[in-house]
């Protein structure tokens, strides 16, 4: 990684608020960063992502995005993972589901093995749909 790319991040979790979502950010920057082996790096403004893929829709619509990714919000961390539409989510704990998008107020709130296990399926789901 570029060190222009972990200044950013790091410039960039210096300011989330509250105190705890900065924690837990740094939390989630740490695990998305050992289970994808990559490091993270800014896409936009308020994303730290993982790694990267390029898409393209039937429309013709092409880009490029983290293949796994969070922004620590305000009022919660927001997962993007793919590819966990008939997964099991009851065992993560206090949670909510967006497509896409896992919500999660506190990290102290879920079961980080079962959340380590989402994030591993997302990966290998990329890995499947979007090979490297």
């Amino acid at each position: 990684m570029a060190d222009g790319d972990q200044a950013a991040v790091e410039d960039f979790l210096a300011r989330v608020e509250p105190a705890e979502r900065q924690a837990d950010g740094r939390i989630a920057v740490a695990m998305m960063a050992r289970l994808s082996g990559e490091p993270p790096r800014m896409w936009g403004p308020s994303i730290i992502g993982f790694g990267r893929y390029h898409y393209r829709y039937d429309s013709g619509r092409e880009g490029e995005s983290c293949r796994v990714g969070f922004s620590p919000r305000k009022a919660e961390l927001v997962l993007y993972l793919a590819g966990l539409e008939d997964a099991d989510f009851t065992p993560l704990g206090k949670h909510r589901r967006g497509k896409g998008c896992l919500y999660i107020k506190r990290l102290a709130q879920v079961d980080m093995a079962v959340l380590e296990s989402l994030i591993v399926r997302s990966l290998a789901h990329m890995d499947r749909t979007y090979p490297r």
